[in-house]
C-alpha cells in the first residue's frame, strides 16, 4: 500500500513537472514572438522617423513656398540661391563698427548678425550678438530687379 502511494505521488509529480515545463515553454515562445513583433515595429518606426526630412518640418521657409516663387516670378527676380544671397548680404553688413540694421548701441563691443533664417518672400529673422549680450531682429527685405537686396528692420529685441 505504501509503495503504491509513493508510486502515485511520483507519477503525479512527474505529470505536474511535465505540465509546468510545457506551459512555461509555450509562455516563453509566446513572449519571444511578441518581443520579435515589437522589435520589428520599433525598427519600422525608426526607419520612418529617419526618412522624415528636417526641412519639411519647418513650416516657414522660402524653399518650396509656391506663393513666394510666384511673387518672385511676377517681378522677374532670379530665385536661384536666393536664401544664400540674402544671408550673405546680411552678414556682409557686419563691420568693425557694427551693423546698421541693429538699432542698439553697445559701449563694450559691436553687435553683429550671426544667424539668418529666411521666413518667406518678405521676412527674415536674424540673431545678433556682441559676445556677451544677444538679440533678434525681424527684417523686411526686397530684392530689386538688378539682384540687389534692400533691408529694413521691422522689430528687434535684445536680451539682458
Amino acid at each position: 500500500m505504501r509503495r503504491s502511494i509513493f508510486m502515485y505521488l511520483f507519477l503525479f509529480a512527474a505529470l505536474w513537472i511535465v505540465f509546468q515545463y510545457v506551459n512555461a515553454s509555450k509562455s516563453y515562445d509566446n513572449q519571444q514572438d511578441k518581443i520579435e513583433r515589437l522589435e520589428a515595429k520599433l525598427a519600422e518606426a525608426n526607419d520612418s522617423l529617419a526618412s522624415i526630412d528636417v526641412n519639411a518640418s519647418r513650416y516657414f521657409k522660402l524653399t518650396g513656398n509656391e506663393n513666394a516663387y510666384d511673387y518672385f516670378d511676377r517681378f522677374g527676380v532670379d530665385i536661384i540661391d536666393l536664401e544664400s544671397r540674402i544671408e550673405t548680404a546680411l552678414v556682409s553688413k557686419n563691420s568693425t563698427s557694427g551693423n546698421d540694421l541693429i538699432p542698439y548701441e553697445n559701449a563694450t563691443g559691436v553687435f553683429q548678425i550671426n544667424k539668418v533664417e529666411v521666413l518667406n518672400h518678405k521676412w527674415v529673422i536674424a540673431d545678433f550678438s556682441d559676445g556677451a549680450r544677444w538679440g533678434e531682429l525681424i527684417l523686411l527685405y526686397d530684392v530689386e530687379k538688378d539682384g540687389s537686396i534692400r533691408f529694413e528692420t521691422l522689430q528687434s529685441v535684445i536680451y539682458p
